[in-house]
């Protein structure tokens, strides 16, 4: 009989096809979703209890999907992010898990930048007004001489700087555990969160959302940022109180905002965020490059196998 792996990510067929092939080598059958979103709890709950195992996209996972999981041996998470795991659960339960760390790295990074560049330059306004008929000329400060500062220093921020580096900014950097030595080589100066926070003229997000960052991002750090800051977030929604930035950047405080993520996904288009041309968006899709995801596809399939054949899969978190 075949294991049955439900993968939670849209596309894995098509953008995969190398982790497809090893996982029906190892006598699997793939429930891949088409909804184009996570599953939800009563989607979840119904088809569960049939599978052995998981690749997962940002699908919620805890006791109450594992009540109905009574297969189930493990998921393996296409990322690196884990804020929609309950590993607490998953070890009460006896369910392994593995997330991706450092392949997505470069797609986000450019992303990260791409957005930074939008923002300042505002490119998505000027496209629009252009295409209405407009010439709506728009003055902006370079990047070079800037003060950009990373909140986090891990492989994405330290990927983020290397691209910056040609840029001539000065960037500065807040990590909990500083890697000194890479800080040396990418001319970064490491430095307390504070300091990135007040001192840094564009500010990019680069931190996992945990209890300690979630809303880290909210009215009392945006009152210390410089006047006319620019944020990024690439990170995690929830690390930015939403209602605080859409004050700040109704009055200007924050000049702009980029962000890939959002505090609800899918997103609530009733939020007066959307109302305002300085907050440029996009539907969480700064990893979507066909390099991540054929990348991605086998290291999560190598870790569904391993899982089932009782073996411990690379970066395992459970």
């Amino acid at each position: 009989m075949k294991n049955k792996i439900l993968i939670s990510v849209p596309h894995y067929e098509e953008r995969c096809t190398e982790g497809v092939k090893i996982l029906e080598d190892n006598n699997c059958e793939l429930i891949i979703t088409q909804n184009g979103r996570p599953y939800t709890f009563e989607e979840l709950k119904e088809i569960i209890g049939d599978i052995d195992a998981v690749i997962a996209g940002v699908d919620t996972w805890d006791a109450a999907v594992f009540e109905h999981a009574k297969k189930l041996k493990g998921i393996a998470r296409f990322g690196i992010g884990v804020d929609n795991f309950n590993l607490e659960d998953m070890k009460k339960y006896g369910i392994h898990a593995s997330n991706t760390p450092g392949i997505n790295r470069n797609s986000v990074a450019e992303h990260a930048v791409t957005l930074m560049l939008s923002v300042i330059r505002n490119v998505p306004q000027l496209n629009r007004t252009t295409r209405e008929g407009a010439w709506a000329r728009f003055i902006t400060h370079e990047l070079k001489g800037q003060t950009v500062g990373l909140l986090g220093f891990g492989g994405i921020a330290r990927s983020v700087a290397e691209k910056l580096k040609p840029f001539g900014v000065e960037i500065i950097a807040f990590d909990t555990y500083p890697n000194y030595e890479e800080a040396e080589r990418l001319g970064v100066t490491l430095c307390s969160m504070d300091d990135v926070i007040e001192k840094s003229d564009i500010i990019s997000i680069h931190v996992p959302c945990t209890d300690e960052t979630r809303g880290l991002i909210n009215k009392d750090t945006i009152s210390r940022m410089k006047d006319g800051v620019y944020l990024i977030n690439t990170a995690r929604g929830p690390i930015v109180r939403e209602d605080d930035l859409y004050e700040a950047l109704k009055s200007g405080k924050i000049a702009g905002h980029g962000t890939d993520v959002f505090e609800k996904e899918p997103v609530d288009l009733n939020h007066p965020l959307f109302s305002l041309d300085n907050y440029i968006c996009t539907p969480h899709t700064a990893a979507e490059s066909y390099e991540n995801y054929a990348l991605t596809g086998v290291a999560t399939a190598k870790a569904v196998v391993a899982m089932l054949n009782g073996e411990a899969p690379e970066h395992q978190l459970v």
